[in-house]
């Protein structure tokens, strides 16, 4: 059975000041078509694990395992995670002057897919897509991130997940920047894509309100570089209600 599995996960982080460890033994597992809250104060590592998961280069993997499908892919490059079914949503998607949104999505679903789609259905697909999330026709030309609003880099995060289909998405503060409508959209495709998939998800969050819109079977807190408390959607409500204090 397809599932994503962290175990003992120790992860350092490149500074000027030398390797810093960041995470200090994180245990998960996410299956098909769970939704997994991951929430945890500032610096408490929740980006940290989905770069490191995802194969940022400047995150190292200094212990435990990550393994996909049964396979560890430590040492695996990220284009390769990509292929293996692992998609990153990131916080601050970069700016590539040059590349349309159109000509990146296409090379993207090639080689995840290991053939080009057809022209007429993925022209199709995209419009569909993009209809959904309600992003104009033009979008499509417009050069990948530059100029873009934070909804708009965000709402083309979700198009990607909406075309690519990964097995299991991790979604780095996806609501970050997001005015009320904006949050409704991205919420919906998310949705849209794991009921059409049933992909696993790891939401990181601070907040609850997208919790409103994207209900979690399981909710964990960071807190250090590890989990340290886990439950179901009542300790988002706690969360809420309390704050990190207790965990710090």
């Amino acid at each position: 059975m397809s599932k994503l599995e962290i175990k003992n996960l120790h992860v350092s982080v490149e500074t000027n000041e030398g390797d810093k460890p960041i995470l200090h033994g994180v245990n998960l597992t996410i299956n098909p078509g769970e939704i997994h809250a991951i929430m945890g104060p500032n610096g408490s590592g929740k980006s940290t694990l989905a770069y490191a998961l995802a194969g940022h280069p400047k995150y190292t993997i200094t212990e435990g395992e990550v393994l996909l499908d049964g396979e560890n892919i430590v040492e695996l490059t990220a284009d390769e995670r990509a292929r293996a079914g692992l998609f990153l949503a990131m916080q601050y998607p970069v700016e590539v002057p040059g590349v349309t949104v159109s000509n990146f999505l296409r090379t993207a679903k090639t080689a995840i897919d290991g053939e080009a789609p057809a022209l007429r259905t993925w022209v199709s697909d995209l419009k569909e897509s993009m209809s959904k999330l309600r992003m104009d026709d033009d979008f499509a030309q417009r050069d990948l991130n530059t100029g873009f609003s934070g909804g708009e880099k965000k709402r083309n995060e979700i198009l990607q997940m909406e075309l690519l289909q990964p097995k299991f998405a991790i979604l780095d503060e996806t609501d970050s920047g997001l005015d009320v409508d904006a949050l409704r959209i991205v919420s919906e495709g998310v949705n849209r894509v794991h009921e059409a998939t049933n992909n696993g998800i790891a939401l990181i969050t601070h907040y609850t309100r997208i919790l409103q819109y994207i209900k979690p079977d399981h909710v964990h807190v960071f807190a250090n570089g590890k989990v340290v408390d886990s439950g179901g959607a009542e300790l988002a409500q706690r969360l809420e209600d309390e704050g990190y204090d207790r965990y710090l």
